[in-house]
């Protein structure tokens, strides 16, 4: 095995990408691997981890749909319109995104659970919210 120099490393294309066909948009898109630095600032932009499953899905899409150059197709802006297009075609860009980027099928299931519980005004514990315990 060759073991490689920091020129090498740092001269690598890592970042693999995947075409998705979405017929619902008319054509593929383009989904990528993360950086260490996008992947920061999706990390950073979860919060506490409470947002709508829409707002989630939307989210992974601005981090990792990128044109034919490896640039992002969308930006924070576009994440309102996005909450508003066809879910199963957001679901299966979301889920390449998800494998791609080593991020557990949970995510999904947390984010699910999560936009449930805001939705239903629980707090997602069980537990009676602090005004009912007042």
């Amino acid at each position: 095995m060759t073991i490689l120099s920091k020129a090498a490393i740092l001269a690598a294309a890592d970042l693999k990408t995947e075409d998705v066909e979405v017929p619902e948009w008319g054509g593929s898109v383009r989904v990528a691997v993360m950086s260490g630095l996008a992947r920061d600032n999706w990390i950073s932009r979860q919060g506490d981890g409470k947002v709508p499953y829409s707002v989630f899905t939307a989210r992974v899409l601005v981090s990792t749909v990128v044109d034919e150059d490896g640039q992002p197709v969308f930006d924070e802006a576009d994440i309102e319109t996005l909450r508003g297009k066809n879910q199963a075609a957001m679901d299966r860009v979301l889920a390449v995104a998800l494998r791609l980027n080593g991020l557990a099928a949970t995510a999904v299931e947390e984010a699910e659970k999560n936009s449930d519980a805001a939705q239903s005004g629980d707090f997602g514990s069980g537990s009676p919210s602090p005004s009912e315990s007042q």
